[in-house]
């Protein structure tokens, strides 16, 4: 007998231990604790827990609905800690489909889909709405049966197959580290007071066809440029604000963002994201898991969002178009390359900034502002993070940092430039 089914044959009786100690039928409760058991074994490296369990309690290869409602109630008790440790509906997705198969992301939408069923929307914070909207989460399934069930004929898997998901999805979610509350939990949200502006989607609209025009070119002196009036415009616009705020005095409080970046090169990917944000009045910090945290006001954050995807398109295309050479398709060139790339890209926008700022007929107006602005900012990114630390980004390569820097300086970042189709 193979070591492989010595193992089997021991677990056996392992298996099926729990159904024997019961004098009577297990309860939901039971059974759940059961599949959460199986999925904290998966996290500590138990590669076969999955299948053994799912194995165990489907032993004729049916979903009961006990098992059902089971399933649905570990999944809830799991996703209900996770949205407390201040994970949101886009960051779960995200790290979904960074760790586990196209199955376990599609359960975990619905598992947010059923938490989001008692709450009524005025409850719910916009940004869970928006996300949920963005991802498609609704509750699709006939209320009149359990979940489970409908989902496995819906993606055409047997009662183990669909077990084995479930347990691997809240072992994805049993090992999400507790992050900061940005947005208040369903059922907390308050309708935010009337503010005095809203975001301008004439402006807004404006800067997307910018960048659109950025991502699409291949010249990277006009894709460069047209980022340029993108800052440009972004810049005026909450300069402005932030002057009617202050004449106000009701300026917003500065709020939180995530933004996940894909792999590779996460952290020079990171340094530009940072770049972008320390131009547009905002602070940001990076975590390991591949996101970053950005702290600012609404309408910059949204500026940072944009700039930041459009330029990672931009930084992409010119770092592949840098050179065919095996040198240059290095993992140790390309880090160099993108971490020369967000240092001068973070420079050029900065100076864009201050430059905007300059020449404003308010500027004497606009520093104490700023600063205070600013000062709000830092308040709420240290009571957050108040154990922040610096991390440095190696560069292995000084042909990548050279290319690097000769991409960003044949941007020639002069937002007054005439720019085509602008």
């Amino acid at each position: 007998m193979g070591k492989k089914n010595r193992q089997r044959q021991a677990a056996k009786p392992k298996q099926s231990a729990f159904w024997t100690a019961q004098r009577q039928q297990p309860s939901a409760d039971d059974i759940g604790n059961v599949i959460i058991t199986a999925a904290a074994d998966t996290v500590r490296g138990n590669t076969s827990a999955a299948k053994e369990c799912a194995n165990a309690l489907a032993r004729t290869d049916e979903l009961t609905p006990l098992l059902q409602r089971a399933a649905g109630l570990a999944g809830q008790h799991i996703v209900t800690r996770v949205f407390r440790n201040g994970w949101l509906p886009a960051d779960i997705h995200e790290a979904a489909r960074r760790d586990v198969d196209q199955f376990a992301v599609a359960y975990l939408l619905d598992v947010i889909a059923e938490y989001l069923l008692p709450f009524a929307p005025a409850t719910v914070d916009e940004t869970w709405r928006a996300q949920a909207a963005e991802l498609e989460i609704a509750a699709w399934w006939s209320r009149s049966e359990p979940h489970l069930g409908q989902w496995a004929a819906k993606h055409i898997l047997t009662a183990v197959e669909t077990l084995i998901t479930v347990i691997e999805a809240l072992a994805l979610l049993i090992k999400l580290p507790q992050l900061e509350l940005i947005r208040p939990l369903p059922g907390a949200a308050v309708p935010r007071a009337h503010k005095h502006h809203n975001v301008d989607e004439k402006m807004l609209a404006r800067v997307r066809g910018l960048l659109a025009k950025a991502e699409s070119t291949g010249f990277p002196e006009e894709a460069e440029a047209l980022s340029a009036k993108a800052q440009e415009l972004m810049t005026r616009h909450a300069l402005d604000r932030v002057l009617v705020e202050a004449d106000a005095d009701t300026e917003d409080l500065p709020s939180a963002r995530r933004l996940w970046l894909d792999t590779p090169y996460v952290d020079a990917k990171a340094m530009l994201a940072d770049a972008v944000a320390r131009a547009n009045r905002c602070k940001l910090i990076f975590s390991q898991w591949g996101f970053v945290t950005i702290v600012g006001d609404e309408n910059d954050l949204d500026a940072v969002e944009l700039l930041t995807t459009s330029l990672l398109v931009q930084a992409t295309r010119a770092m592949v178009a840098s050179g065919k050479q095996s040198s240059t398709r290095s993992r140790s060139f390309r880090q160099s390359f993108l971490v020369a790339y967000a240092t001068r890209i973070g420079e050029r926008l900065t100076k864009a900034t201050e430059a905007t700022i300059a020449e404003s007929a308010d500027a004497g107006r606009l520093l104490p502002v700023l600063a205070s602005h600013q000062a709000k900012v830092d308040k709420v990114f240290d009571t957050m993070f108040p154990t922040v630390r610096g991390k440095s980004v190696s560069v292995g390569s000084g042909e990548g940092w050279h290319a690097g820097l000769a991409a960003a300086d044949r941007a020639q970042l002069d937002a007054r430039r005439p720019i085509k189709g602008s």
